[in-house]
C-alpha cells in the first residue's frame, strides 16, 4: 500500500489539533470571523432587524471589535484632533486679561428673570475692569455675552457642537469665538482663563461645570477664585443637600468646603464677591 505523505498544511493542521495536554485545540485566524460593523453583524445573522434609532447603532458599534490597525488610525486622527482644539483655545485666550466665566441653561428665554440677572452681572463686571466667558450658546450664554458686548468689553464664546439646543450667539467678539467638538477641552479652557465663575440656573451641563469648578478648587488643581452661585431658589435645595447629607451624614467632604461657594440674590452682590477677592490679594483687573 502506497504511504500518504502529509502535506506541510495537513501536517500543521494536525498540529493544530493535538497540541497540549491532549485536548483538540482550535487556532482559527483571529481576524477570519471577526465583525467590524453593524452591517457585518446583520449579513452573519446575529442581528435580523434594522437598528431602532441612531442610539442603537451607537451603542452596538461600542460592542463591536476592532484590530491594532484600525484602532491605531482611529485612534490617532482623534488625538490630533484633540490637541488642535486645545492649540486653537490656548491661541485665543492666553491673552484676553482677567475674565469671569458665566455658567447657565440653554433655554432659559430672554423674558426670563435669571436671563436679566445674567445680562446686568455681564455688564456690571465688564464696567469692573473683567471680561466674560460662556459657553458661547442661547440662553444665559446669551446674556452673559450681550452683557459684556453692550458695555465694550471682552466678550468670549466657547461654542460647543451639539444635535440641538447650541449655536453660538451673535455678542460674542469675532476674534474670540472658539468651537469645540470635546467637552472635556472646552472645560479646560472655562477653568484655565477665568478668575471667577457665576453660575445660575442650568441642567446637567450647568452643574457639570458648576462641580468641576468646585473639585479643582477643592483639590487645589487651580486657585480658590470665587464661585457664586444666583438665586437662592434654584440651588438652596441642592446646597442644603450637600451640607446635610454629603457633609454631616455621609462626611464625603470638610466643612470648609462649603465655604468655597456663595449664593446670592442680586446682580451687584455677585460682583461684590469677585471685587472682594481681587482685593484681598491687590489685584486690579484691567485690560
Amino acid at each position: 500500500m502506497t504511504k500518504l505523505r502529509k502535506t506541510s498544511k495537513t501536517k500543521l493542521h494536525d498540529e493544530s489539533l493535538n497540541t497540549g495536554s491532549g485536548q483538540t485545540i482550535l487556532n482559527p485566524d483571529a481576524n477570519e470571523n471577526k465583525v467590524r460593523s453593524v452591517t457585518d453583524l446583520r449579513e452573519s445573522g446575529q442581528v435580523t432587524a434594522a437598528p431602532a434609532s441612531e442610539e442603537d447603532i451607537r451603542i452596538r458599534k461600542a460592542f463591536v471589535d476592532k484590530d491594532w490597525n484600525e484602532i491605531k488610525i482611529a485612534d490617532s486622527w482623534q488625538i490630533f484632533k484633540v490637541m488642535a482644539e486645545f492649540v486653537d483655545g490656548f491661541e485665543k485666550l492666553a491673552k484676553i486679561g482677567p475674565c469671569v466665566s458665566i455658567f447657565g441653561s440653554a433655554r432659559t428665554k430672554a423674558d426670563n428673570k435669571y436671563y436679566i440677572m445674567a445680562e446686568e452681572i455681564a455688564a456690571k463686571l465688564v464696567r469692573h475692569g473683567y471680561g466674560v466667558i460662556t459657553g458661547g450658546g442661547p440662553g444665559i450664554m446669551e446674556a452673559g455675552n450681550k452683557g459684556a458686548h453692550s458695555e465694550g468689553g471682552k466678550s468670549v464664546g466657547l461654542n460647543i457642537h451639539l444635535p440641538f439646543e447650541q449655536f453660538n450667539n451673535i455678542y460674542i467678539d469675532s476674534d474670540k469665538l472658539i468651537n469645540f467638538d470635546y467637552f472635556f477641552v472646552r472645560k479646560v479652557m472655562f477653568v484655565k482663563y477665568a478668575q471667577g465663575f457665576v453660575v445660575l440656573p442650568g441642567g446637567f451641563g450647568t452643574l457639570d461645570e458648576l462641580f468641576e469648578a468646585i473639585t479643582l478648587i477643592q483639590t487645589k488643581k487651580i486657585g480658590a477664585f470665587p464661585i457664586v452661585l444666583v438665586g437662592r431658589e434654584y440651588w438652596g435645595g441642592l446646597m442644603q443637600w450637600v451640607e446635610d447629607v454629603m457633609l454631616k451624614m455621609e462626611r464625603n467632604i470638610s466643612a470648609e468646603d462649603l465655604d468655597l461657594v456663595h449664593i446670592v440674590d442680586d446682580p451687584s452682590e455677585a460682583v461684590e464677591i469677585i471685587d472682594a477677592f481681587y482685593s484681598k490679594y491687590l489685584l486690579s483687573p484691567n485690560f
